[in-house]
């Protein structure tokens, strides 16, 4: 597999030569600003991981030792956002991880992390939709609107009452109707989606402001609760595995990555969005903690919607409900920008043959992946509607460092195989910047529990098993100019 990997390497020169020569109709149109893209970043990040994860990770894993797992989940990402800039800046072309792997690592191993890229932004899509139905489903019961029980929740949940679910309606309807929203281009999706930011972060700042005046600072102490006897189970293990749980808290940043090729001036623009939405989302995230665990004792946090819980508790109930439009908008963005990463990973992996061609082909009229986008809509939706909050959680975490780890090594190789290549953004402090970068994460992914890394296996072992019995010959055809396959030139 290794000389297979090898000897299909491409060069950054190829790359980008492939990207500027391709048709009209497999060409992204680049029409994206930075601040677009500080949206799509901030957007992307403040989702899943601040109005549903901070509650999960304080009351099973950190308690108000969560502040610190943010602290830890934040400077392992400025390490990676870094190295993300340097390569978003040098290679700005659709696919992010995955093409930066087909530069450093060669075919093999970038199909495998194409693949990985999915437990990160499609299963990533598929949890915060599954957090949008929590707030969506208390926001309409203030109201007087309740759902049936069976279409709330993913099977084999307890519900109250005895009641048995059998698939989250809400979770799944969110999905259809941003994949339809994508499905008609960029520009409009962006607009969508800043607007969405900035009442979002105005409703964050509100929290962390109006909740700071009734902090009990006694809920802080310990700060970091007494292990019971277990890995992960509070103490500093406990931060350990808070940080590596919530780390799915940061992961939208690198979604920019993937816009890229759709940015009008990359070289400026990307490591703008990137450093910028991530040194945003961050210090929200820390404060976000710190409040929460101030206002609520950490083991009652383990509901679908802490925050409001914790507006609830200090008896500001018209707040709430901001609050719970602002989670709702929030956990929107986010799963906005982690359909939109998928369909151009997807996008660059059929452009190089890997996929079948369709996924490479643009609509008529708006210019956007639309099989590629309708494809990882109906999957998400599906699992969304199927598969409990938890799971999907972890998952999404393991998948994204395994992933982040790779950005770090692509940027120590290239600095060796291409190293006179125009670098409009350099990682400082090389190379120990990448290398506490793969470190970090290594870290993180250590204080995950054992079956995590079980269904990371079973799941990489699925990909190679499609890569040699598809996507080997497929892009091996691709390169060669089969017939058939012209509609979708090689990248």
């Amino acid at each position: 597999m290794m000389g297979d990997s090898l000897s299909a390497r491409k060069s950054v020169a190829d790359i980008l030569a492939a990207d500027a020569e391709g048709g009209e109709d497999t060409r992204l149109p680049r029409a994206l600003s930075a601040f677009d893209l500080v949206a799509l970043g901030v957007g992307a990040t403040i989702g899943a991981g601040i109005f549903v994860l901070t509650g999960t990770a304080a009351a099973n894993y950190a308690g108000p030792g969560l502040t610190l797992s943010f602290v830890l989940g934040g400077i392992a990402c400025g390490f990676v956002a870094l190295c993300y800039a340097e390569l978003a800046a040098m290679v700005p072309a659709p696919g992010s991880t995955y093409t930066y792997a087909t530069a450093t690592l060669g075919e093999a191993c970038a199909w495998i992390i194409g693949w990985d890229l999915v437990l990160e932004y499609a299963m990533s899509a598929a949890t915060v939709a599954v957090g949008w139905s929590g707030y969506a489903r208390s926001l309409l019961g203030q109201v007087g609107l309740h759902l049936p029980p069976a279409l709330t929740a993913a099977p084999f949940t307890a519900l109250p009452g005895g009641a048995s679910a059998w698939f989250d309606l809400p979770a799944a309807a969110i999905i259809g109707v941003l994949t339809l929203l994508l499905v008609r281009g960029n520009r409009a999706s962006t607009r969508v989606n800043a607007v969405m930011v900035v009442i979002k972060v105005a409703i964050i700042v509100s929290f962390v402001g109006i909740g700071a005046a009734y902090v009990d600072p006694h809920l802080w102490s310990p700060l970091v609760p007494e292990n019971t006897g277990a890995f992960g189970d509070f103490g500093w293990s406990g931060v350990l595995r808070g940080a590596g749980v919530v780390f799915f808290a940061f992961i939208g940043f690198e979604t920019i990555s993937t816009a890229a090729g759709e940015t009008r001036n990359p070289q400026r623009d990307a490591p703008i969005g990137l450093l910028g939405s991530l040194g945003v989302s961050a210090v929200l995230y820390v404060a976000v903690a710190a409040v929460l665990t101030g206002l609520v004792p950490y083991r009652a946090l383990n509901v679908p919607d802490p925050i409001a819980k914790a507006v609830e508790v200090i008896g500001l109930g018209a707040f709430s409900v901001a609050i719970k439009i602002g989670a709702i908008l929030g956990l929107t963005t986010a799963a906005l920008a982690a359909l939109y990463g998928q369909a151009r990973i997807f996008y660059a992996m059929a452009r190089d043959g890997l996929l079948p061609p369709a996924f490479a082909r643009l609509h008529p009229r708006f210019r956007t992946p639309a099989v590629s986008q309708v494809t990882i809509g109906a999957v998400t939706a599906l699992v969304a509607g199927l598969v409990p909050i938890d799971l999907l959680g972890e998952l999404v975490s393991i998948g994204t460092l395994f992933a982040f780890m790779v950005i770090c090594t692509a940027v120590l190789v290239l600095r060796r195989t291409d190293p006179t290549r125009h670098r409009p953004f350099r990682v400082p402090g090389m190379p120990a910047v990448p290398v506490l970068g793969i470190l970090s994460c290594l870290g993180l992914m250590l204080g995950l529990p054992g079956d995590t890394w079980l269904r990371l296996a079973l799941w990489l072992a699925i990909g190679l098993a499609i890569y040699f019995g598809y996507g080997r010959r497929a892009a091996r055809l691709r390169r060669m100019g089969a017939p058939g396959l012209e509609e979708a030139p090689a990248r």
